[in-house]
């Protein structure tokens, strides 16, 4: 497809603004204009609306096709919640605007508190967090205040080597010193491990539960015996609640503090790096350290509460992002009690159903053929035929399918993690499960195939070590296109 400047022809006008009759020179200093002109290419307006649709059917996202992105929870997001969130009033709502306009906006906020404080079991909630790594450092700088208020120096915090990669990161993000808790041979947590590293001087457990090789920690009261028996606070990753939500609450399994991502379990979409929500919720023991502002409600008003002394501060500007609390909070109205338990049903059901198909054809390292909302393949046995997990990946993508999540975790050789989620049918699943297997026989009987993929979508396979080290963004140069230097603007 042709770029956008290989478009250009000098004298086409997308525009036709009349002349301002403002000397610019006379409004804007001279040291603040440009010294060229900006390099735009020449083009109609028809020539862009038709480049741009263009461009964008060649993107993948879910309206498009499964995202199967283990640990991602890349669900189908309804289409009432744009649909809400693009109200007037939300849309064009200004965080500098009196409370006493903002009433509708705080309500949906506290409300959408309440919720997730029942749903996790927690006493209090802040939905400041604007991703679920954002809600990870946040926690994480509230135990480190918990202690020092005590007068306790606990600078170490356990992360499990299942657990999501931004938990060490976090951690050492934090101001904490990461140890590290293997898995036993079963995948999970290893309860005699655990016990010799949890000490006084560890503030936090941080814990993915169901973990990333989709297990749930079946002796999480153990674990929780352990932590606290010490003093500890233990912490739950919720980037993968999706797995019983609605069924379980983390606050009665003993967890002091929850993430909650929005953009993943409550459906809101996420994507190059975001929009998302992070938000976090507490036992009491915890709740004066919040960030702040807080939504709080008195009598029929609404309010922010910024004077809380014992606060960790303010951890993001105004108050996060508000479009994505809309949309959570139409989901949770729309399911109710009953709807979100079937998320979970539903999503530990097609997991399951995948992995049932799929095991006599790959390698499954853990879970004894079971699995929560997500499983991992291991492709470390066809390397002997020259495959690796990168090579199914891209012959996914000939198949019209996008990949699974490769490489991680990292306790998993050659791994392809593999999420459904709740909202795909099963004639999607089937023709997935169909591809996966005709890749499993191409390995064998041609492997060209696999490691020539993808050679159906728009751009072919990248050398990712290559772009990794010498990035660069081409600007075209005049030579090639034109000199827009001599436009007057």
């Amino acid at each position: 497809m042709e770029l956008i400047f290989e478009l250009s022809k000098r004298g086409k006008r997308g525009d036709t603004l009349p002349e301002s009759g403002i000397d610019i020179k006379s409004v804007i200093p001279v040291k603040f204009l440009r010294k060229e002109s900006l390099q735009f290419p020449e083009v109609s307006e028809p020539e862009v609306a038709r480049h741009y649709t263009r461009l964008s059917s060649l993107n993948y996202h879910i309206d498009k096709g499964f995202y199967p992105l283990g640990s991602c929870t890349m669900k189908y997001n309804p289409k009432i919640n744009e649909r809400i969130a693009s109200l007037e009033g939300f849309q064009e709502i200004h965080p500098l605007e009196p409370i006493e306009m903002c009433q509708g906006a705080l309500r949906i906020m506290y409300e959408l508190g309440e919720y997730l404080k029942e749903i996790g079991g927690m006493d209090a909630v802040s939905l400041l967090p604007s991703a679920g790594a954002h809600g990870e450092i946040v926690s994480l700088l509230m135990a480190k205040k918990y202690f020092e208020d005590r007068g306790e120096a606990r600078g170490k915090v356990l992360v499990p080597d299942s657990a999501h990669g931004t938990n060490p990161a976090s951690s050492a993000l934090a101001g904490f010193d990461v140890v590290s808790v293997p898995s036993n041979e079963g995948g999970l947590v290893s309860i005699d491990v655990l016990e010799k590293l949890m000490s006084e001087d560890v503030a936090c457990l941080m814990l993915t539960c169901p973990n990333t090789l989709g297990l749930f920690e079946k002796e999480i009261e153990k674990i929780e015996r352990i932590v606290h028996k010490k003093g500890g606070i233990l912490y739950l990753d919720g980037a993968n609640l999706n797995a019983f939500l609605g069924i379980a609450r983390p606050g009665d399994m003993g967890f002091d503090i929850v993430h909650f991502n929005l953009h993943k379990t409550f459906s809101a979409p996420h994507g190059s790096g975001g929009p998302g929500g992070g938000g976090i919720g507490v036992k009491k023991f915890m709740e004066p350290l919040l960030p702040i502002p807080r939504v709080e409600k008195i009598g029929d008003r609404y309010l922010l509460n910024e004077k809380i002394d014992t606060s960790i501060g303010r951890i993001h500007s105004f108050y996060s992002n508000f479009g994505i609390m809309v949309k959570g909070w139409v989901y949770i109205r729309i399911l109710g009690d009953n709807g979100l338990r079937k998320v979970a049903q539903n999503a530990v059901l097609n997991a399951n159903y995948l992995l049932s198909r799929l095991k006599d054809y790959y390698e499954i390292p853990y879970g004894e053929g079971r699995c929560m909302h997500e499983f991992v393949i291991s492709c470390e046995s066809l390397k002997k035929y020259g495959i690796r997990a990168l090579d199914v990946a891209k012959r996914l993508l000939d198949l019209g399918f996008h990949p699974p999540t490769i490489y991680f975790p990292l306790i998993v050789k050659e791994a392809l993690m593999i999420e459904p989620t709740e909202t795909e049918s099963k004639d999607t699943l089937d023709r997935f499960i169909d591809a996966m297997i005709r890749i499993r026989k191409e390995t064998e009987q041609s492997p060209d195939i696999l490691h020539r993929a993808p050679e159906n979508t728009p751009v072919r396979r990248l050398d990712e070590i290559k772009a990794v080290k010498e990035l660069k963004v081409n600007w075209f140069s005049r030579d090639r296109f034109l000199n827009l230097s001599e436009r007057k603007i």
